[in-house]
């Protein structure tokens, strides 16, 4: 699994990387379903972190779940290569088709909770994302689409006006300006 060896060779950027890498490593190698939503207590996701060229502004979604400006993103549903399903997810929930990953690493780790909630009129219950993030690149004057199923708008908001529009505490604290801290160093 390519994936596994990615994940294994990822260089932690903070102590949350660090255990949440362990997590997820852990948990590939106990479960070979782990790249389905059929597994109710964990699955593999991919997000991305989509910049302008600039490195100065973000794309966001206004996710319907959440209540929130948020990354994009979305589950594996049986694809590994999770690089792959960060790129679909860009283009599906903005509209965006012209993009690129800046680096074809991995971005960033996280273990994200979801609280049981109702999609297409049945219950999800409560479980864990192991997530993996990607860094991808857009130009701002592409067209922008909101996909009706998952956001409500879709915007470019600047590094800080990201964190500013995000009304998730710790995806704001642990996530977001990581990834933006991490942006300073390419």
């Amino acid at each position: 699994m390519e994936i596994y060896e990615q994940i294994k060779a990822y260089r932690p950027w903070n102590e949350q990387e660090r255990q949440d890498q362990a997590v997820i490593l852990a948990f590939l190698e106990r479960n070979p379903d782990a790249f389905y939503r059929t597994n109710l207590l964990a699955h593999m996701t991919a997000s991305a972190w989509v910049v302008n060229p600039q490195r100065s502004k973000v794309l966001m979604v206004y996710h319907r779940l959440y209540d929130s400006w948020s990354w994009t993103g979305g589950h594996a549903d049986g694809e590994e290569d999770l690089l792959a399903v960060a790129l679909r997810e860009v283009r599906e929930e903005t509209g965006v088709q012209c993009l690129r990953p800046v680096t074809e690493k991995i971005y960033s780790l996280e273990v994200l909770t979801v609280d049981g909630h109702e999609k297409h009129g049945q219950y999800v219950p409560s479980h864990l994302h192991l997530n993996v993030t990607y860094l991808l690149e857009a130009e701002e004057d592409q067209p922008l689409r909101v996909c009706e199923a998952e956001n409500s708008g879709v915007a470019w908001f600047s590094l800080a006006d990201a964190l500013s529009a995000s009304t998730e505490p710790w995806f704001v604290e642990r996530i977001y300006k990581k990834l933006n801290e991490k942006l300073k160093v390419l």
